[in-house]
């Protein structure tokens, strides 16, 4: 059985192939290589200005959220799933400039038999946390209320979404125009950034069904047969060796699965916020790598060659995933960030200076590779292996 196979049997798709082709052919907004659809201003009506909407869930994150609850009884772990659900939001939606002045509304669908209203009241609370939170640098988040709806007959244990969305005038849109030239400077999606409480391990939110599958033990499927959809193949279920109390040691510094696995998504709107105010006319590109990850920018190119020379070290977390399930390296970077999930193209003077302001949130950052102009469009990764990897633009 290939990876791709088993990937395919768990029902997950890193580049969303069929959702590609069922979008194809509709509108793409009013900046057609924006990184979030950007619509006219349909609220307020003026020409100088624009709408962004968006919606996103933690995905199946909120199913280790789960079992890691019932295995420690550890309540804090919802509130990362919030900040999870919120992030894939926000830090999408301010790829395109918007830093400020967002609307958030919920929906959380739950299986109420195992989901205890305490679950609820946690992310709810947690939601208007971490807008708080995000208002001491700036950035006006404003809770609108949603939906929490009981609904066991479709969801196994509990789905926790968002809707953001925001009226941003047109001077301060980016649309990606990264036409070659360009150097690639990324922001380490592990570490402890300023605004942060502990360590974040960089896992983010997507590929979370391969690593729960990777990692996690047999003993989680007999124990909790409601992780999962019971058509999937028992093969593909739970093949590593691990529990979530389990230790890992990388480096010379030690883990626990847990906190590996369920590290809150990193937000970078607070630094986002002050690139924005001081660079934005400096910036060809801003791309959140999250969906297709370290292949993601291949949606939003066209005739360059976007090489990738300098990643950063692989952060322990997906060395975890990597050592458990044997996942080959080409595999990896179309499913898991790898060690960051922002990416900013400009000049190499203006990387130098976001280098710096990264720095003074605890963000390590780097230039991690350039752009150069290509008859065609094509990503090259030179590997943590020292292999060159190449990837097409999908069709």
């Amino acid at each position: 059985m290939t990876e791709k196979t088993k990937y395919e049997l768990r029902g997950v798709s890193a580049a969303k192939t069929e959702v590609h082709e069922a979008i194809k052919g509709l509108s793409k907004g009013i900046y057609p290589n924006a990184f979030c659809k950007v619509l006219p201003d349909i609220v307020g009506g003026m020409d100088d200005h624009c709408n962004i909407m968006h919606a996103d869930t933690a995905g199946t994150k909120t199913s280790l959220a789960y079992m890691c609850w019932k295995e420690t009884g550890d309540i804090n772990v919802w509130k990362g799933i919030v900040q999870d659900s919120i992030v894939m939001n926000v830090d999408d939606m301010a790829c395109v400039g918007c830093t400020d002045n967002i609307i958030l509304s919920s929906t959380i669908g739950r299986n109420k038999a195992i989901i205890t209203g305490e679950v609820i009241k946690t992310i709810i609370q947690e939601a208007n946390a971490f807008c708080e939170k995000m208002r001491t640098y700036g950035i006006g988040i404003h809770p609108a209320g949603g939906e929490t709806a009981d609904v066991g007959d479709i969801v196994r244990s509990i789905d926790v979404g968002y809707t953001t969305f925001s009226r941003i005038a047109k001077s301060k849109v980016l649309e990606n125009n990264i036409t070659g030239g360009e150097v690639i400077v990324g922001f380490s999606s592990s570490g402890q950034a300023s605004y942060e409480t502990s360590y974040n391990s960089g896992i983010g939110s997507n590929g979370l069904t391969s690593a729960r599958h990777d990692v996690l033990s047999k003993y989680h499927a007999e124990k909790y047969p409601e992780s999962f959809n019971p058509g999937t193949p028992s093969e593909v279920l739970y093949n590593g060796s691990k529990k979530f109390t389990d230790e890992v040691t990388y480096d010379g510094k030690t883990y626990s699965v847990a906190e590996l696995l369920l590290s809150p998504t990193r937000t970078y709107l607070p630094l986002l916020k002050r690139i924005f105010d001081e660079h934005l006319a400096d910036l060809s590109g801003v791309i959140h790598c999250t969906g297709g990850a370290q292949t993601k920018v291949l949606h939003f190119v066209k005739d360059v060659h976007i090489i990738k020379d300098d990643l950063f070290p692989i952060p322990p977390v997906f060395q975890l995933i990597r050592d458990e399930s044997g996942t080959d390296l080409k595999e990896m970077y179309e499913v898991f960030n790898m060690g960051h999930r922002l990416e900013v193209y400009t000049n190499k003077e203006t990387a130098e200076k976001l280098i710096t302001m990264a720095d003074s949130f605890n963000i390590e950052a780097k230039i991690i590779g350039r752009v150069e102009p290509a008859s065609g469009t094509i990503l090259t990764i030179n590997s943590h292996d020292n292999q060159e990897i190449n990837y097409n633009k999908p069709v």
